[in-house]
């Protein structure tokens, strides 16, 4: 799967694009057809203030999702959560047919 990263107005540390490509990574085991990722990571300017989107790219279909957190990991991993859900049913779905 291809993963595309872009932060907007920032510089995001290696650290942090290494953390996100393991997690976005994980959901390819959980429906085999996923096209690529795009993830994009924003500061706002409340208390939660880090942003991230993360579009996955499936064949006729994408799932968005859009969270913030006080940290950019927490924010990451409550995406790649409710994509996990997504991903699951559609598999099911697909399966049931």
């Amino acid at each position: 799967m291809d993963i595309r990263i872009q932060s907007v107005k920032f510089d995001a540390d290696s650290k942090l694009l290494d953390f996100i490509d393991k997690k976005v990574g994980k959901l390819e085991k959980f429906y085999e057809d996923v096209i690529n990722a795009e993830v994009v990571l924003s500061l706002l300017p409340d208390t939660e203030n880090k942003d991230v989107k993360i579009k996955i790219a499936l064949p006729g279909k994408d799932l968005f999702i859009q969270k913030n957190a006080s940290t950019f990991e927490d924010a990451v991993v409550d995406c790649v959560d409710v994509l996990k859900g997504q991903l699951v049913k559609i598999k099911e779905k697909k399966r049931g047919q």
